[in-house]
């Protein structure tokens, strides 16, 4: 590993090679058992969250959090969010109980410094927000988003969202096959997307979206935040789709990373230009794609927004989890959502009909509302199944009936804000 960190010397990769080690690395099968997740929050001012935190008391926060003794993964977005990701965990309340206990944790160190943790899909208060984190990976990003407008930098510092990481799936068919699982998450992250949009108001404003970071992502360049094609083998889609996607950027050891323009991977093990690629490459060229479904192994659904209240964040990964692991809900939720296949047509999400309605209107579509209905019903049945405590219970049968039943969601709550 060379002194700024990047592993070098590997051997040139082939073409070949890479379409079989995406194949290999990023769909690996067998009975779903872990669940994981990655909550974002936005961090803001306690006694009045419209007020900005300056960069130096922001800064010197996240050293303090930085030092406290948790059980998840702490980082820290470019524009100062802060992000804690569990570890993979044998059961739904395993995850969850762990990561509530380092949430006490880091509210209690921020609110000593009168500072708190905000649940939105964007900042409804203050855009745009700089960058506190200079790094070359995240230069080379906004270089590389800002080419098409201002939708990534937003994305980079002023989102933030509730990510659920599930198994692939068995290698055979059924409801818990990942070719199944596959197809669900792509119709389901729809749902997901209406049922918990939070981000309807962005920089004082109200933006005519009910999740304006969904939207964020469908502004982002031509390729980078698609899905493959909604049709075919995943394995095949996914290893033809990373390879046709552009690079990002070319790390170096020294000095600032390049950022070609318009060169694909494809191109780059093609040409070996501006130097050969290898599989360490390859593998940092897929952290740069942020499709709404990411397969690493295991599945990473991106789609949701972050949710509001200390504890609102468990409904989501609760439901998720439920309809995804549970046999007899995932079996559910896929006949009730495989209808909505044919409002997204052949386009990929995010940017097809479906997922533009999903952002746009919530549940107040009523294709999506039918289906809402359907899959917290077959979650709530399944949730006693796969352990979840009765809190959690409470808590989703609560959303359920606040939100899901009448077709409306948290976007729905929050008023216009002015700075």
């Amino acid at each position: 590993m060379s002194p700024s960190g990047i592993r070098r010397g590997g051997p040139p990769l082939t073409e070949v090679e890479a379409e079989d080690l995406l194949r290999c690395i990023c769909f690996k099968t067998g009975p779903p058992r872990t669940v994981g997740v990655e909550l974002e929050w936005l961090v803001h001012e306690l006694r009045d969250p419209r007020l900005p935190v300056r960069p130096p008391r922001l800064a010197a926060a996240l050293d303090t959090v930085r030092a406290l003794p948790l059980v998840s993964a702490l980082t820290f977005e470019p524009g100062g969010q802060l992000e804690l990701s569990s570890r993979p965990a044998g059961s739904l309340m395993e995850c969850l109980d762990s990561l509530a206990a380092d949430l006490v944790a880091v509210r209690a160190a921020l609110g000593r410094l009168g500072l708190a943790l905000s649940g939105y899909g964007v900042d409804p208060w203050h855009a745009p927000r700089g960058r506190v984190l200079h790094e070359p990976r995240y230069d080379a990003m906004e270089t590389a988003l800002a080419r098409t407008g201002p939708a990534g930098r937003a994305m980079m510092c002023e989102s933030a969202s509730v990510q659920v990481c599930l198994d692939a799936g068995l290698e055979e068919p059924g409801p818990l096959g990942y070719h199944r699982r596959w197809r669900l998450a792509h119709l389901l992250g729809a749902v997901l997307v209406a049922a918990f949009a939070n981000s309807p108001v962005h920089g004082g404003r109200r933006t005519g979206w009910r999740s304006t970071r969904q939207a964020l992502w469908t502004e982002l360049d031509p390729r980078r935040a698609l899905a493959p094609p909604p049709d075919g083998e995943p394995r095949t889609e996914w290893a033809a789709h990373v390879l046709d996607t552009p690079v990002m950027c070319v790390r170096a050891e020294e000095g600032p990373w390049a950022v070609p323009e318009g060169l694909t991977f494809r191109e780059w093990l093609r040409t070996g230009l501006p130097r050969p690629a290898d599989a360490d490459d390859l593998r940092y060229h897929m952290t740069t794609l942020f499709p709404p479904v990411r397969p690493r192994g295991h599945l990473e659904l991106r789609m949701m927004d972050a949710q509001p209240g200390p504890d609102g964040w468990m409904v989501p990964v609760a439901v998720t989890t439920a309809v995804f692991d549970d046999p007899e809900a995932a079996e559910t939720a896929y006949r009730a959502v495989k209808p909505l296949a044919e409002l997204a047509g052949p386009g990929p999400a995010p940017r097809n009909p479906l997922w533009l309605a999903a952002a746009r209107d919530g549940l107040a579509d009523p294709e999506l509302h039918a289906a809402a209905r359907a899959v917290f019903s077959a979650a709530l049945d399944a949730l006693p199944r796969i352990g979840a405590s009765e809190g959690v219970r409470r808590a989703v049968a609560a959303f359920h009936e606040r939100y899901v039943i009448p077709g409306g969601c948290p976007a729905d709550d929050l008023q216009v804000v002015t700075s």
